[in-house]
């Protein structure tokens, strides 16, 4: 679309008849350098843009941002003495900083959504306003003490700060009234929706607390999150979908189906997993290990700790030391005297496998002809996670990793890396998961170690084989470890959320710091190339999405007890355990409740503790050698024979079928 010189865009946009309500409302416009622009906008020269709609991302960004605004209108409003930080949009919503008196209460943010509401009604115009020097802004803010630090770091680069102070220039929005009264105004670069009757569905959702510009030395202030929407019928299904997450929350489902727990005498991040859980996690590294057999891999294993000479080798001390456990001092000798006889040696939990793998294809000289050596390790490692990032399952400071490295020539490569992510892709579907794209993360300028073309090399190959997968391929800038470029796998559960899974990494410099060699088909030494590649990520995160994911309703595989029988009365016990015992003997998991609980309790409880095969069996069904079959999801199938029964099970575990079975899709199994 083009904007005349002379012109504001909004006007164009309504010359173009383009829809100024809905959620499809042309918010803002994009210029032919990228910039969002206000509708208020208007160019020197006849300029072509591009229109952004409510119901985009951009146009999303900008109505929560002009939201937050509206937050911080409301809360100055209703507590004069506040003083602001900043308030930018972030996923799904926005959130904005204050400095006041007493913490934010439930009621306090009832009563600032009321106020937002009504200034949202009342249609403010979002009006913009260059500053015309620091000086003029610093007289103007003299209030706001936090603004004022925001223009003296003008050239600040966090996002955040950048959006308050606009870079280059200081400019403010003013919201003005119906009567063209300035009622409030904030520090910003902008843009904004046109006026606050384009914010059409606004919830608070929670107080946090955040110390000012994310340093603890500095004030602790109050943060309110909200969340705002294009329409209120997206603004409630986001609600709805929050509230699925809530439900599927790994760490309440752990608790409520007994499978793990992080015991406070133990520490922060650090899990034990219960019985139930240790079957889940049992078949998950079982299954694993029967893929990367069959697959070629090799299995080693290395010891927890080592001295700090290793990470020294490998880098790791100059790059993550602040993300390791602190050392150990050990080994220290002294004579009778107190007199030092023998210095100790600083010890390390180790953070990560990678070092030791190097270790042992050091061990002995190496022929081209044992290319590619592929180790795996399930390799337990410890990371000094902060107290605040510390999360259930998915943050942890424990943690085993599904580590491989292999080493290979420079002419295995491409195949290498091909082959690699097909094995990650297919595993990853075995368990359920199948909607991914992929990230490819190249180099951090200012953290790697290495040469330029060693670089170019590793990063292309991985594209290459990125590309060939068929799959998206998102950039990542700079995301890079500081020994190589790596492809992530991204996977979306159930409710559409986005999770990291897998990486590989391309890496010429581990091979060159441990002087690792193998001998050519010339007779020549030569250099390996190392992938570095963790299918899971962690069993431990892995565990926590697979739980959310599934909603606790693990796969039969995968599930503690597969089949529990439930007797209508004692006397058809006997009957059951004859049923579950050919269950066993087939390698099923199954149990018989012999609690004196009544029947619809038994089934009830084990509906909710999410047993995939419930049997149950009453007077007809031991006359005629069946059981009936009750789901999880209340579906029943009747008068089953035994032989017919027992055989469907085991055929559906032994598949590994990830659907939950019902009475519609288990029929088939008993045709």
């Amino acid at each position: 679309m083009k904007v005349p010189a002379g012109t504001t865009a909004g006007e164009a946009v309504a010359e173009a008849g383009l829809p100024s309500k809905g959620p499809q409302a042309i918010v803002v416009v994009r210029d032919a350098d990228g910039n969002l622009r206000d509708l208020a906008w208007a160019p020197e020269t006849d300029t072509e843009v591009e229109p952004v709609a409510a119901d985009t991302e951009d146009g999303r960004s900008v109505i929560r941002h002009s939201a937050a605004h509206v937050l911080a209108q409301a809360v100055q409003d209703l507590f004069p003495e506040a003083k602001l930080g900043i308030g930018p949009p972030v996923k799904d919503g926005f959130y904005y900083d204050f400095d006041v008196e007493r913490p934010f209460t439930p009621e306090d943010l009832q009563a600032l959504e009321k106020r937002m509401k009504q200034i949202i009604k009342s249609g403010q115009k979002f009006s913009r306003r260059k500053l015309e020097s620091v000086e003029a802004a610093k007289e103007e803010l003299a209030s706001e003490p936090y603004k004022l630090e925001l223009v003296d770091l003008k050239s600040e680069v966090d996002t955040s700060e950048v959006m308050e102070v606009g870079g280059g220039e200081l400019t403010v929005y003013d919201n003005i009234d119906r009567h063209g009264n300035v009622v409030w105004g904030d520090l910003c670069r902008g843009p904004h929706v046109p006026h606050t009757r384009f914010i059409p569905a606004v919830k608070l959702m929670r107080v946090a607390a955040a110390y000012w510009r994310g340093d603890q030395r500095n004030q602790q202030l109050q943060r309110i999150y909200g969340t705002a929407w294009e329409s209120k019928e997206k603004l409630n299904e986001h609600l709805e979908l929050l509230a699925e997450a809530e439900r599927r929350d790994h760490r309440r489902l752990g608790s409520e189906l007994d499978l793990f727990s992080f015991p406070e005498e133990i520490g922060s991040g650090l899990a034990v997993f219960h019985p139930k859980g240790g079957i889940i996690r049992r078949e998950m590294e079982d299954y694993s290990r029967k893929r990367h057999a069959e697959a070629g891999y090799e299995f080693v294993y290395t010891p927890h700790i080592t001295k700090d000479a290793l990470f020294k080798t490998s880098g790791h001390l100059d790059w993550y030391q602040d993300g390791m456990f602190p050392a150990m001092h050990l080994d220290e000798e002294r004579d009778a005297n107190g007199e030092l006889r023998k210095p100790g040696q600083d010890y390390y939990l180790k953070p990560m496998n990678c070092p030791f793998h190097n270790l042992i294809f050091r061990s002995r000289g190496r022929s081209y002809r044992e290319l590619p050596l592929r180790l795996f390790e399930f390799g337990s490692v410890y990371r000094y996670e902060k107290s605040g990032v510390v999360h259930g399952l998915t943050r942890v400071r424990g943690m085993t990793q599904d580590d491989a490295h292999i080493y290979c020539t420079p002419d295995q490569l491409q195949d290498e890396l091909k082959s690699l992510l097909g094995f990650v892709l297919d595993l990853l579907r075995d368990f359920g998961l199948d909607d991914f794209y992929l990230e490819l993360s190249t180099r951090n300028e200012e953290k790697y170690v290495g040469d330029d073309a060693s670089w170019e090399m590793a990063t292309e190959a991985l594209r290459e084989a990125a590309e060939a997968s068929g799959l998206e391929l998102v950039p990542d800038p700079g995301g890079a470890a500081f020994y190589g470029p790596k492809i992530s796998v991204q996977a979306k559960d159930a409710l559409g959320r986005t999770w990291q899974m897998s990486t590989i990494q391309v890496d010429y410099h581990l091979p060159e710091r441990f002087n690792l060699e193998y001998t050519a088909p010339d007779g020549s030494k030569q250099r390996p190339i190392k992938i570095h590649r963790a299918l899971f990520g962690s069993i431990e995160r892995f565990f926590g999405v697979l739980t959310e994911h599934y909603a606790g309703a693990f796969p039969a595989w995968l599930s503690p007890v597969q089949v529990m029988g439930i007797p209508i009365a004692d006397e058809h016990v006997e009957h059951l355990q004859k049923v579950t015992n050919a269950l066993r003997v087939a390698g099923l998991r199954a149990e018989v409740d012999t609690s004196d609980d009544r029947m619809q309790k038994k089934i009830r409880t084990h509906t909710t503790q999410k047993v995939p095969f419930m049997l149950l069996a009453g007077n007809r069904d031991v006359e005629n050698n069946a059981v009936s079959f009750r789901f999880r999801d209340g579906t029943q199938i009747n008068g089953v024979a035994v032989d017919d029964a027992v055989a469907a099970i085991t055929k559906w575990v032994q598949r590994r079928e990830n659907a939950s079975p019902t009475a519609e899709n288990f029929q088939a199994e008993l045709a």
